[in-house]
């Protein structure tokens, strides 16, 4: 599929009723885990392409331009309340949290596996942790409260049990940081990996900074909090990977393949049929702001849409599914991990003084104050061991252990 070569409908015809922005919320009790991912992805797609719209206009002098981009931004706005209305008003905040993070680990690893460039790789399988980890935190709050067990959420495609801890994933700000690549250079899978990437850590940060303060109990405020502080610093992480040097309309175009790769990729893995036609009609909609996007770049650098994407049929196309066994690889061989400036360095390797622990001394103190730690604290007090649900034991001895929560991995030298 190469969508340089669908011919585009005019924009306009996208503008719908009041209606037609409210489709059917889906039925929590039957839906497919992996339909609510891809809704939760394309949300944080559409909110990614309203952010950069709205940044491009804040930057851009010639109110012509800044029109295009608003009638372009009307319409993603449009699609993103479609999106986000597909969600049912009976699945709680921590329900549908369940669903954020197993999109952020079966994504990762989905995106990790068949990634080229090893440095953004590496940025993948470390985010892809902490991701695990806190599906781990959200499930036993979910099941403290509510008696409801995550791994039917995720449908078993995804195990619930300790990755590297939440309290050793805190990071002085100066590591969060990663080189970037070049546009020119890198391969086309790469570039839509990071746009993806950015987009979905982006929707969640964002989805946690809000419900951290409509949480009905302090545990469960604090614990958006901090979690969603490591969020921050993984929307930091994978957007800092993102090519610097090109320009808001380069970045336009991509951001509008990269929808209609998405939606596309979507549409091909859809199960369920209502929602299987929002993708198709959403695609179609992305096609048109694609031609837009390379009109403009034409229009006012004299740039042809090919000089950024060299070959416009879209790569191997996006499924999600379970990825258990890349998981737990990842966990057993890099969970000592923490970041140093753009590289990534066993915790052991660590100098006493050095900055990675000035920061954990100073934000986790006391441990036993720590949000993330607190909630597997409280749960084992009551339940007598944690909520877990594994196929075999965890491949780090540290972790297995079901009645103390361990607060030293990842942040000291172990075994």
């Amino acid at each position: 599929m190469n969508p340089f070569e669908q011919k585009p409908e005019s924009i306009e015809t996208a503008f719908k009723n009041w209606s037609s922005i409210c489709p059917k919320p889906y039925n929590k009790h039957e839906v497919d885990p992996y339909t609510k991912t891809r809704i939760i992805l394309m949300n944080g797609t559409e909110f990614e392409s309203v952010w950069f719209g709205h940044q491009f206009s804040r930057n851009c002098p010639d109110n012509d331009l800044r029109r295009e981009l608003a009638l372009v931004r009307r319409v993603e706005q449009q699609q993103q309340k479609v999106i986000a209305a597909l969600k049912p008003a009976d699945e709680s905040i921590l329900e549908h949290t369940i669903s954020y993070e197993q999109l952020a680990v079966d994504l990762t690893a989905e995106l990790a596996k068949r990634e080229p460039d090893a440095m953004v790789k590496a940025a993948m399988d470390f985010g892809l942790l902490e991701d695990f980890d806190h599906l781990y935190r959200y499930s036993d709050l979910l099941e403290m409260e509510s008696g409801i067990k995550a791994e039917q959420l995720v449908g078993h495609y995804t195990e619930i049990m300790p990755g590297r801890p939440t309290i050793s994933e805190h990071r002085f700000p100066y590591d969060n940081i990663r080189y970037f690549i070049d546009n020119k250079t890198a391969d086309p899978i790469t570039k839509l990996n990071i746009c993806i990437i950015t987009a979905a850590e982006q929707q969640t940060m964002n989805y946690y900074m809000n419900t951290s303060a409509l949480y009905p109990n302090t545990l469960g405020r604090q614990l958006y909090q901090e979690i969603g502080l490591i969020e921050e610093q993984h929307v930091s992480q994978y957007g800092s990977l993102m090519d610097t040097k090109a320009t808001f309309l380069e970045k336009l175009l991509m951001h509008e393949y990269n929808e209609c790769y998405l939606y596309y990729s979507c549409y091909e893995d859809e199960t369920d049929p209502c929602i299987k036609k929002i993708w198709d009609e959403h695609f179609t909609q992305e096609i048109s702001h694609l031609h837009k996007a390379a009109e403009l770049l034409y229009k006012y650098e004299k740039k042809e849409w090919q000089q950024c994407i060299p070959n416009g049929c879209f790569p191997q196309l996006l499924k999600l599914h379970e990825n258990k066994e890349y998981v737990r690889d990842i966990l057993k061989n890099t969970v000592q991990f923490t970041s140093k400036k753009e590289d990534y360095v066993n915790v052991k390797d660590l100098p006493k003084d050095d900055v990675f622990y000035q920061f954990q001394n100073t934000l986790n103190n006391p441990v036993d104050g720590v949000p993330t730690h607190i909630v597997i604290k409280d749960y084992i007090a009551k339940k007598g061991s944690d909520y877990r649900y594994e196929e075999s034991e965890n491949p780090i001895p540290e972790l297995r252990n079901r009645k103390e929560d361990n607060t030293d991995v990842g942040r000291y030298p172990i075994g």
